[in-house]
């Protein structure tokens, strides 16, 4: 039997073929799973752990939760609001990466981090107004001068039981009892008004303490002889349970508010930075520690301080945040 052999040919010619289309079709297999391999490295991932300010909590979280599902999807970042006090004793022995807090660093905070060998900078992350708040019924105290508020939360400065009227701030106000309240002690924001505002004395004695913001809100809404202090955040997210009382300083009085609140502005007085506290040691070990460093001092600190309560930092203070971030390694 004669093999035809232009058949034989057209066998080979299609055996050919299809090998080269197989090792073509093996060659992308490969050459895309190299690519997502590729991108999968790029990736970040792991956790980042925050704990501290209760004040600086809202905007921290905010960015957290931007930077989580906009920018790094396979990173965790766990915000805390312990308080900046009992926030540092946790950053202190290296549980957390960041430790927010509503004052400066102690210097007893920063010799624990030497004596456990930790490598910390402090940063700036905003600017917050300390806020006095009153009942909404409350239509006689909303406007104060800064001497009366400092004056009317001293123990001991305007009667020795501490039983302070309204009429004892002003003969025209009610002969009502005046309810202090306040953050506990393990706030920044309590250790500001008591170290700063009102220069280290004691505050009243029953003023009512608590550790949520969202408690002290509650209890001022319910309380029309009420008066609280916290961070301007907790008023604006509340503004319709609460009043802001304004504060005169000497030129009438001020509101605070995103453009009084200012450290060189008319509600300076009652102005302070927060601030957020990297583990330099962990952001140099974990990128992904670092990333979210430098998503708070390029994006984040900028873009949701407003709508958080916030004044924003100006940008060249944010930018030397940033590029100290950017060169650890």
């Amino acid at each position: 039997m004669k093999l035809n052999l232009g058949r034989k040919f057209e066998v080979k010619k299609y055996l050919v073929t299809l090998l080269l289309a197989t090792l073509t079709l093996v060659s992308v297999a490969c050459g895309s799973e190299e690519t997502d391999n590729q991108a999968d490295a790029n990736e970040l991932s792991g956790a980042v752990s925050i704990d501290g300010s209760g004040t600086v909590y809202p905007l921290m979280a905010r960015i957290a939760d931007e930077f989580m599902t906009s920018v790094e999807e396979g990173v965790s970042v766990e915000v805390g609001r312990a308080g900046t006090s009992a926030g540092m004793q946790k950053y202190v022995v290296g549980e957390t990466d960041f430790s927010n807090a509503s004052r400066p660093i102690k210097d007893e905070e920063v010799a624990e981090l030497e004596a456990n060998d930790i490598d910390s900078k402090e940063f700036k992350v905003a600017l917050d107004g300390l806020t006095l708040v009153i009942n909404p019924e409350n239509d006689w105290a909303t406007e104060m001068t800064e001497e009366e508020i400092k004056t009317m939360f001293v123990t001991g400065n305007i009667k020795d039981d501490d039983h302070v009227l309204w009429s004892d701030i002003r003969p025209e106000w009610p002969s009502e009892e005046i309810n202090f309240y306040g953050p506990n002690e393990n706030h920044g924001t309590y250790e500001f008004f008591v170290d700063v505002i009102i220069e280290k004395q004691d505050l009243v004695e029953g003023i009512n303490l608590q550790q949520e913001y969202s408690t002290l809100v509650s209890l001022v809404s319910e309380d029309v002889n009420g008066i609280a202090f916290f961070g301007y955040g907790y008023y604006a997210n509340n503004d319709d349970k609460i009043t802001a009382v304004s504060v005169d300083f000497g030129n009438g009085p001020v509101a605070p508010s995103l453009e009084t609140i200012a450290e060189d502005g008319p509600y300076a007085n009652f102005t302070r930075p927060v601030f957020t506290n990297l583990n330099l040691d962990a952001a140099k070990e974990k990128p992904q520690v670092k990333a979210f460093a430098e998503y708070i001092f390029s994006t984040g600190a900028t873009t949701f301080a407003g709508e958080t309560g916030f004044a924003p930092l100006p940008d060249n203070e944010l930018d030397e945040a940033l590029d100290f971030i950017q060169k650890l390694n």
